[in-house]
């Protein structure tokens, strides 16, 4: 019979830092009109007048694309009548890939003064456009964070390790933490937006051969 050999698993966790090159940012159109029709024309004029902005600043058509679109009644109740219609509200949701982050503060500046009072700022993230580089990094310090742990614990047990005998990774990698949620546009000038230093992590799992 064969027999199995010692062995010892172990979990690594390891980050890499970079500055972000891609900015995505939600926003976001609503307009409340007598009619559906003034509504939802209102709605298109003010997403038409952001997207040739954002155009403006280099942003390409397809960094732009949008997410949600939604007309509706606002109703209002009242004792003796029920529901009764107020208004109609046209919402549509612009999903924009900003690449020049630097530049991103005088870009979200302009998109909010085109679409005026109308604009909706629901959030925005901060990462890479290719993450390969950074992924890579990550998944370096974590393995050499299992390894460590590893030889560590064969050395208080008196062995040492042998080859690799399987090699997982978890869960992934964990995006860049995003930018807290802003709900409405009241001061353009004043949002600055700091890229800073994002960081990627990743975690594996690896089970090393014992020997004595």
């Amino acid at each position: 019979m064969t027999e199995t050999p010692r062995s010892i698993s172990v979990t690594g966790t390891g980050s890499a830092e970079a500055v972000p090159d891609l900015l995505t940012l939600s926003i976001g159109v609503e307009c409340r009109r007598d009619t559906v029709a003034e509504a939802y024309s209102e709605a298109g004029t003010r997403s038409a007048a952001i997207t040739a902005e954002l155009r403006q600043h280099g942003v390409d058509n397809t960094d732009m694309s949008t997410s949600g679109l939604n007309v509706r009644a606002e109703l209002n109740w009242q004792d003796g009548r029920g529901q009764t219609v107020t208004g109609y509200l046209a919402s549509n949701t612009l999903t924009v890939r900003i690449r020049a982050v630097s530049a991103s503060s005088q870009i979200l500046a302009g998109a909010v003064a085109a679409g005026g009072d109308s604009v909706r700022l629901n959030g925005l993230s901060l990462g890479f456009a290719d993450p390969a580089a950074v992924e890579a990094r990550a998944r370096e310090a974590a393995w050499q964070d299992a390894r460590t742990t590893a030889a560590h614990y064969a050395a208080l047990s008196g062995a040492s390790l042998g080859r690799v005998l399987s090699l997982t990774q978890h869960t992934g990698f964990q995006a860049p933490i995003p930018v807290a949620k802003m709900q409405r546009a009241v001061a353009a000038d004043a949002l600055t937006v700091e890229a800073g230093e994002s960081s990627v992590t990743a975690t594996i799992g690896v089970v090393w051969e014992l020997l004595n």
